[in-house]
């Protein structure tokens, strides 16, 4: 099991070299299922939002898991219907009761899809100030989102969630560069999703010369570019492989070769010019 920190928060918390995300993991079931298996496996950084619909069963696994909650850290996000100081206070705590727990370890802005995202982001730091979060974030913002955050507040985010992959690294290493700059914990979400219909022979052939997966190849990849991967199956077997990607290292031109296969092809939306 390889799940020790490898992420320092701006906060002093910290994050472990890679998380379980829930996106289309449902009905609540079967979300309850996976999550309670992934933590048995290992994983400690859980990912929700109350747009997945599975707080609830996410929750129900964390708090019936034998593992004690404070080594537990649970994300879930504000949804853009929801965004407001008022209504980012209401959503927070219908997600809190949902998840039957007693504090969010992160809570993040989902999308900077509307101009009441400065008003969200003020009871984002209502929360993390209150205790019953230990850290806020945002997601899916740019490099324009982020300076407008940062020259109107006097909390830095904690951590950026965006999509993040090889076939968009061109179209991302700037916005991971000025996260860094800023102390603030880049997390990729989708980091897979390409590989699981296609086949990239660039990702094959590094695979083949480290006797890895091709899903072990990209997470590594996103590794050593200091981001945090968000991984997703309803496998167990794939949960474990996608924990072994700290027992090996990828030269300078295996990632050189990564990182030029951009074809800046999104599986989300561009949040470019959103709000």
């Amino acid at each position: 099991m390889i799940t020790r920190t490898q992420f320092k928060l701006n906060t002093g918390g910290e994050l472990p070299a890679i998380g379980f995300g829930t996106w289309q993991i449902t009905p609540e079931r079967t979300a309850e299922r996976m999550v309670g298996q992934a933590l048995r496996i290992g994983y400690r950084l859980i990912d929700t939002a109350r747009i997945y619909g599975n707080e609830a069963a996410v929750g129900r696994a964390i708090r019936e898991s034998a593992i004690p909650r404070e080594e537990i850290l649970l994300t879930t996000k504000v949804w853009n219907d929801d965004q407001g100081y008022d209504r980012t206070l209401r959503a927070f705590d219908a997600s809190l009761e949902r998840s039957g727990l007693d504090y969010v370890d992160l809570y993040l802005i989902h999308w900077p899809a509307t101009s009441r995202r400065r008003d969200s982001w003020r009871a984002l730091e209502r929360l993390y100030q209150e205790g019953r979060i230990k850290a806020a974030g945002v997601s899916n913002y740019t490099i324009e989102h982020l300076s407008d955050l940062l020259e109107h507040s006097e909390l830095t985010p904690a951590v950026n969630q965006v999509e993040f992959h090889p076939f968009i690294y061109q179209q991302q290493a700037e916005l991971v560069s000025f996260c860094q700059r800023q102390a603030i914990v880049v997390e990729a979400y989708s980091p897979l999703n390409r590989l699981s219909a296609e086949v990239h022979q660039p990702v094959q052939q590094l695979a083949d010369s480290h006797h890895k997966t091709p899903q072990q190849i990209v997470l590594r990849w996103c590794a050593q570019h200091h981001v945090l991967p968000l991984v997703r199956s309803l496998d167990a077997r794939h949960m474990t492989d996608d924990l072994a990607t700290l027992d090996f290292t990828l030269s300078t031109e295996d990632m050189r070769l990564l990182d030029t296969i951009s074809d800046g092809r999104r599986v989300t939306w561009d949040p470019v010019g959103m709000g």
